[in-house]
């Protein structure tokens, strides 16, 4: 359950986030693109499983107004699957625990739910892109499983984007993680 203001930290304690408020949302991505930054930042000496048997990638969205990174900045390196690619990931190259990701132009930064002790994560509200699976039928039906984007995920973000009043501050990512 989350509280008004929470403190969360790669896995060596380096990097230090404060996240203020309610999340916009909770969700499981299922997109291709998740799955395949999954494979790729798992590679990675000592990173933790990302995605889990389902494919999913489990994300805690924020507001970035509500962010706050503590310390550790400088230990944080942007990754894209491609050099034109709308989404960067962003890990914390002390120890490669993946932190968040974030769309060019996005309001809001999604949070790897690995940065919560198991008992504290936000519980999923619904998966999202499930039609890129192969077969989305296996996927259990205990939170609504979205073929692609919802209305009600889209007016979630605009939503926020209202409350925010329309801002939408940057996060500077100083280096590139090469893998």
């Amino acid at each position: 359950m989350m509280t008004d203001s929470q403190t969360l930290a790669c896995a060596c304690g380096q990097v230090k986030m404060r996240l203020a408020g309610p999340p916009v949302a909770s969700v499981e991505c299922l997109c291709t693109s998740c799955r395949a930054a999954a494979q790729i930042l798992q590679t990675l000496p000592g990173s933790p499983l990302i995605v889990d048997d389902k494919g999913a990638t489990a994300l805690v969205i924020q507001r970035k107004d509500r962010v706050e990174i503590v310390s550790g900045a400088q230990s944080l390196r942007q990754f894209r699957l491609s050099p034109g690619a709308p989404t960067r990931r962003v890990v914390a190259s002390c120890c490669n625990t993946p932190v968040f990701l974030e769309f060019t132009g996005g309001h809001w930064l999604s949070f790897y739910t690995g940065l919560w002790p198991e008992r504290a994560r936000p519980p999923v509200e619904m998966r999202t892109m499930t039609g890129d699976l192969e077969d989305p039928s296996v996927l259990p039906d205990d939170v609504p499983n979205l073929k692609r984007h919802s209305l009600r995920f889209y007016a979630l973000l605009l939503g926020a984007w209202i409350r925010m009043r329309f801002r939408n501050p940057k996060f500077s990512v100083e280096g590139e993680l090469n893998v």
